[in-house]
């Protein structure tokens, strides 16, 4: 039986890990193929551009990403011990990568959304898709908050849901802007004054 390539997962693994630090428009497909060790012409033979080459490292990276998310907002206990899990869980993430790689280099998805939000359109509807996924996990964890009464039931909105996303991805993004995860302490306090909810 013939060897199983793995070229295309290295293809999308070395576009995820140049892109978070990297960004997209300075990258080319030679050097994406150089880090995945994938000659030139076999890149073509699994994607038939950049840019669908980007849309798949951007599902491989939520589909990890995602694992957190219903890990953590699906466990037993309160809902709001569930998302401050959740948000803890994305602080370490930074933290780690800042122990590793010496800096913090974000989240792919926000990174992306904010390089590409007037171009890539396929790469665009793609995270559109993926914060709206993120936010309507929010929002039901939320709902099972106001249910217990710990968050207003006026604050348990996509609205509201959508302030938390934003609040974690902007908070990630001064992270990285100062290299520094410790901007990610004040993420849960802040959190719990978006949500009108008590410390």
């Amino acid at each position: 039986m013939g060897r199983t390539s793995t070229a295309r997962e290295r293809l999308i693994d070395a576009t995820g890990e140049l892109m978070q630090s990297r960004g997209y428009s300075s990258l080319g497909v030679a050097e994406i193929c150089a880090k995945a060790e994938v000659k030139k012409g076999s890149f073509y033979h699994f994607f038939e551009s950049k840019q669908a080459l980007t849309v798949e490292a951007v599902n491989a990276y939520w589909k990890t990403e995602r694992g957190y998310w219903n890990t953590e907002l699906a466990a037993a206990g309160p809902a709001l011990d569930r998302l401050r899990r959740l948000l803890d869980a994305m602080v370490q993430l930074q933290r780690r990568m800042k122990e590793a790689s010496g800096t913090v280099d974000g989240c792919l998805l926000g990174n992306l959304a904010l390089e590409l939000s007037t171009q890539e359109p396929a790469v665009r509807t793609r995270l559109e898709e993926i914060f709206d996924e993120q936010i309507a996990l929010v929002a039901a964890t939320l709902d099972a908050a106001a249910d217990e009464g710990a968050v207003p039931r006026e604050r348990a909105t996509a609205a509201t849901a959508r302030a938390v996303v934003a609040h974690l991805e902007g908070l990630v993004m001064f992270a990285k802007l100062k290299n520094d995860p410790a901007v990610l302490d004040d993420l849960w306090p802040h959190t719990l004054l978006l949500l009108g909810a008590a410390g």
